[in-house]
């Protein structure tokens, strides 16, 4: 605990504020999205709930949509596990959303706790998927780090893709559906499991038989896209 005092003295006591202030307006913003959907909260609403002003809640945060993505934990997650060592990129993607499910607090795991807090609403969409862009960008660049090389190519960007969709599906308005018709909460976790494990196998078999780097691009003798053989 003395270490952990100490490690708090040497940050600013102007920076533990700022944080601290940062914290609360999530923490405020999150609670209300999940209880009334984001559509239905306001800014003012949100500020007023953390003690701040409107203009003060803009410092921390750009906008109302950035505070429903602000918290990036799940995703940053998968990201440092796709570049280590020891196991597929698939399977470690896997694994991470395998142990959001079995947090004691689902509805803060990252993304997934998205869906929980502000529900589908229409005016996320666009950050949403620059947020899965985001992702992909990362992935591929730790896919490409993992293998020794300075950037991605076009096979981590094709895995890249394929790994992030494993998340966007586990979190799709379609899985959810279907894990819900299993009834209790403990059998919907169960089924979700069952299917990110299908979901895990299938991209990995994918993944692993991606196309080499003779088949991007190559052209056989009469100008047609070729199939990677010999020229």
């Amino acid at each position: 605990m003395a270490g952990v005092s100490a490690a708090s003295e040497r940050v600013p006591l102007r920076e533990r504020k700022k944080a601290a202030t940062r914290a609360r307006i999530l923490e405020v913003a999150e609670q209300l999205f999940e209880r009334r959907g984001y559509d239905d909260v306001t800014v003012a609403e949100i500020a007023d709930g953390a003690d701040v002003s409107v203009k003060t809640l803009f410092v921390y945060f750009r906008s109302k949509e950035d505070l429903a993505f602000a918290d990036t934990t799940l995703l940053d997650a998968l990201v440092a596990a796709v570049g280590s060592p020891g196991r597929s990129p698939a399977r470690a993607v896997g694994e991470v959303l395998g142990a959001a499910l079995d947090a004691s607090d689902p509805a803060s795991a990252g993304i997934e706790g998205y869906f929980r807090r502000a529900g589908d609403a229409p005016a996320l969409r666009s950050r949403l998927l620059r947020l899965w862009a985001e992702c992909e960008d990362a992935v591929a660049d730790a896919l490409a780090r993992a293998d020794g090389r300075p950037g991605a190519e076009p096979a981590d960007r094709l895995a890249a893709i394929a790994l992030v969709g494993i998340v966007r599906s586990f979190t799709s308005p379609e899985v959810r559906r279907a894990a819900a018709q299993a009834g209790d909460p403990d059998a919907e976790t169960a089924a979700l499991r069952s299917w990110l494990g299908d979901a895990v196998r299938q991209v990995e078999l994918m993944t692993s038989a991606g196309p080499g780097p003779d088949t991007v691009g190559s052209r056989d003798g009469d100008g047609r896209a070729g199939s990677g053989g010999s020229r």
